[in-house]
């Protein structure tokens, strides 16, 4: 099976007064181009997540995020009654050896403004526990992508074994032609010769020369190159994953058989066969490149 380089997948998980969530998505590129955005709280964990990613995408232009959403009533910072406490005390000491008012709740204003007042030194630090569910939320998350490269797998697996069954029907309905075309070749080079009558024929020389130019016009090779590629097309197909750019190649040479086939056709009929094969196999070709 194949499968697909485009593919998206996301996960959330809930950890104390925080939502976790990886989000991923990819498309088609020549190697892995991993690009990674995080939440400063995990950006220690950076290269583990990188491993994770590479470990099961191979090819693709990825972008992963992981991000936290907190809940508004525990995003506030927490005060720190001690430190308040404290600043009262030395507030009150003050006032008494000066002879001014004790501190009152008009201080308070003052008092919040003070330095380490407000903390948020529980939000800093990543526990291992938090980070056992951020890795699973992102595991889930490439999971996904690969069930959902999987699926747009098996949908392009499908398309390219229509799209080849169509070129061979195309193959076979050149055969038709080709003794046609043997015939009328020869009857044109004869009524030319019988249209100049002071010309002497050499009927043996004749002969010899239509051989050699209808040998040069014959298709026979091209045929069977042309089906050994479409066979060899979907074998690689079958033979496991990672062969998007084998698949590529072989389109390519399937391409100049059908060119030289092609080339090769001098009448009408085989050339409007030719010219849909050719938009059969452009088909292939767009959409080999999404084939990881």
């Amino acid at each position: 099976m194949i499968l697909s380089m485009t593919g998206y997948g996301k996960a959330s998980a809930d950890f104390r007064s925080k939502r976790i969530t990886a989000e991923i998505k990819s498309l088609n590129s020549k190697a892995l181009d991993l690009q990674t955005r995080t939440s400063p709280i995990y950006r220690e964990k950076e290269m583990e997540l990188r491993a994770l990613i590479s470990q099961y995408l191979e090819r693709g232009k990825v972008e992963f995020s992981l991000y936290v959403e907190r809940d508004d009533a525990c995003a506030v910072a927490p005060i720190n009654r001690s430190v308040v406490a404290a600043y009262v005390g030395q507030m009150k000491s003050i006032a008494e050896e000066m002879g001014i008012d004790t501190p009152g709740q008009q201080w308070f204003p003052t008092l919040l403004r003070l330095p380490d007042v407000l903390s948020r030194s529980e939000v800093d630090e990543l526990t291992d526990d938090e980070w056992a569910v951020a890795y699973d939320v992102s595991l889930q998350a490439v999971q996904q992508l690969m069930a959902f490269r999987r699926q747009e797998g098996d949908a392009l697996q499908a398309k390219f074994g229509e799209k080849i069954a169509n070129i061979s029907t195309l193959l076979d309905e050149v055969e038709p032609y080709e003794q046609a075309r043997v015939e009328k070749i020869r009857s044109r080079i004869i009524d030319g010769l019988q249209s100049i009558p002071e010309v002497q024929v050499d009927r043996n020389r004749l002969e010899q020369e239509m051989i050699y130019y209808i040998e040069k016009l014959d298709v026979s090779e091209e045929k069977q190159r042309l089906r050994n590629h479409l066979d060899y097309f979907l074998n690689t197909m079958s033979d496991g994953h990672g062969q998007g750019k084998k698949l590529g190649f072989i389109a390519q040479e399937m391409g100049r058989e059908i060119n030289t086939l092609g080339s090769k056709s001098n009448i009408a009929e085989m050339q409007n066969i030719v010219v849909r094969m050719k938009d059969e196999l452009e088909q292939i070709k767009e959409q080999v490149l999404n084939v990881m």
